[in-house]
């Protein structure tokens, strides 16, 4: 043994093509693994990202509720002036005009998936409710459905 390693010490022949594939084969399947786990948990952070946004925007119109006993529908840029970080371009804001006692926001995060955040000020529907199924149907319900499951 430690003959073959002093002949292999002084011989500068370099890997052969055959040790160089197997390299090349061993890298080839670790990146098969690992780019879908990595595009896995980019669209979970975008979704988590949305899901914020959201959050944040909610609170913001509750300040808006708070000062003026109104919900807004941003039009004048009232919410961008309390939370200037999101893109209220993106933010679609549903408004019960009629007797404004709930305000449902939606927002279409990177990954394509569409969540809204429903609030409802007083009654016997009362609460916070949020989902990603079908945004648009049940921001137009005043109460709580069964498909306010959450995210």
């Amino acid at each position: 043994m430690i003959h073959w390693m002093r002949s292999r010490l002084g011989n500068e022949e370099g890997f052969t093509l055959v040790e160089l594939m197997v390299v090349v084969l061993i890298i080839a399947i670790l990146v098969a693994i690992a780019i879908p786990t990595f595009l896995g948990a980019r669209e979970s952070a975008q979704d988590r990202a949305a899901q914020s946004d959201l959050r944040n925007a909610l609170t913001a119109e509750k300040v808006y509720y708070v000062d003026n006993e109104v919900y807004t529908d941003n039009s004048g840029g009232a919410l961008a002036a309390i939370e200037p970080s999101i893109d209220w371009t993106a933010v679609v804001v549903n408004l019960d005009v009629a007797n404004d006692q709930y305000v449902c926001m939606e927002l279409l995060s990177a990954s394509g998936t569409t969540f809204y955040l429903k609030d409802v000020a007083s009654g016997a529907g009362a609460g916070t409710f949020y989902g990603n199924s079908d945004a648009v149907a049940n921001c137009a319900a005043a109460v709580a459905t069964s498909a306010d499951a959450g995210w």
